[in-house]
């Protein structure tokens, strides 16, 4: 009992079950307690289950908006963060932005994906994103990445059917803890989800996406969901728009998708084409876009006839703060949309949700640092590593 005292908490988020019970029984804990605990956590929502304990962030911020589906819910959560390198700035805490986005089936059932985020801001410099204007400032621990879950699951009360890394940050360029994560959250023992329930976005780092052509051949990780953050019809503005094309362009691109189609036995990567008037969304770059994609447009047509939903997801523009470009109206998105179709290819047309609290697509992000100007407004980094 003297020993039970002792026993120094443990946090289980970012742990499978084995990994929490060889934590606990370093703490001479034995496997039966330590389940119970994991399962209080993952299931019934208790942070305090001995020897687990977990210790969530506020939610500092919380909007709402309502769309046809429900509503969209942005939650903020500040982790207090005393050697901040922005410390001197009044900037002494790290804000972890997630996003829970109502959703309608096929079958008409509604379902709830939540997206989350890999990193504190972004070193990826996507000029048309509101994240890249933070520039990075660190990225987040395992831990960090399953609390967002369970914040939504058991604070918000609202069960998440499906995860996508699509929050701030780039995955891949926190790979090991993503990976990490993605285990704790389909442990069977614990949150459940579903590997096919989970996608992990990139903005094109080969590097990357090498390391998940290896992962996905891994027992139980054949179906995880793979997106590639496109937006250009071809390298000079791909350039412009994202400085990760001048190390890994759209030919290497095109290479590593075929590879990963082939590992996967033929499933979908979803394509995303943020459409920006002005920038990309011209009939003659339809067409060009089309070209880049003549190798995935046959396995495209095969899913489009068995009910699938179709390979390029095209998103209207959501405006960052000081953006130089307005969202598309419909009627360019729709004409883009068309001219896509003529060359066979099956596209798909993202409902904006969240544009007006800042919680669509290409928005998260922390205002503090943007009014304080301590990062540029486009950042150029890239890490080689």
């Amino acid at each position: 009992m003297a020993r039970a005292t002792e026993i120094e908490p443990i946090s289980p988020l970012g742990l499978t079950l084995e990994q929490f019970k060889a934590a606990c029984a370093r703490e001479g804990v034995g496997p039966g307690r330590a389940t119970t605990a994991y399962h209080g956590v993952f299931r019934d929502g208790i942070a305090h289950e001995p020897p687990a304990r977990l210790v969530i962030p506020e939610i500092v911020k919380r909007h709402e908006e309502p769309v046809d589906e429900g509503v969209t819910i942005k939650f903020v959560q500040r982790l207090p963060n005393p050697n901040h390198r922005l410390a001197d700035k009044g900037i002494d805490f790290d804000d972890i932005e997630s996003v829970i986005i109502p959703m309608k089936g096929r079958s008409g059932r509604k379902t709830h994906t939540l997206c989350v985020s890999s990193q504190v801001g972004c070193a990826m410099g996507c000029d048309f994103c509101e994240t890249a204007q933070m520039g990075l400032m660190r990225s987040l621990r395992a831990d960090e990445i399953v609390q967002q879950w369970w914040t939504a699951e058991f604070i918000e009360k609202i069960h998440i059917d499906n995860i996508v890394f699509m929050g701030m940050g780039e995955p891949m360029d926190n790979l090991d803890e993503v990976l990490k994560a993605i285990a704790c959250l389909t442990d069977h023992h614990g949150a459940r989800v579903a590997m096919s329930a989970i996608t992990i976005s990139t903005v094109g780092r080969v590097d990357g996406l090498r390391r998940i052509e290896k992962q996905v051949q891994q027992p139980g990780w054949g179906k995880l969901g793979l997106a590639l953050s496109l937006n250009a019809p071809n390298d000079e503005i791909r350039s412009k728009l994202m400085p990760i094309n001048k190390k890994w362009d759209m030919a290497e691109l095109q290479q590593v998708l075929i590879d990963l189609r082939e590992v996967r036995g033929g499933r979908k990567i979803m394509i995303e084409y943020v459409l920006i008037p002005g920038v990309n969304a011209e009939l003659e770059h339809a067409d060009q876009l089309a070209a880049w994609m003549k190798p995935f447009i046959r396995d495209e047509e095969r899913e489009k006839h068995s009910g699938h939903t179709g390979l390029l997801n095209v998103i209207p523009y959501n405006p960052r703060r000081d953006s130089p470009w307005p969202a598309p109206t419909q009627e360019q998105v729709d004409a883009f949309i068309q001219r896509l179709m003529t060359h066979g290819v099956f596209v798909n047309r993202r409902r904006t949700k969240g544009r007006d609290t800042m919680a669509a697509c290409g928005q998260l992000g922390t205002a503090e640092i943007r009014r304080r100007n301590l990062v540029p407004l486009t950042t150029n980094q890239t890490n080689n590593a």
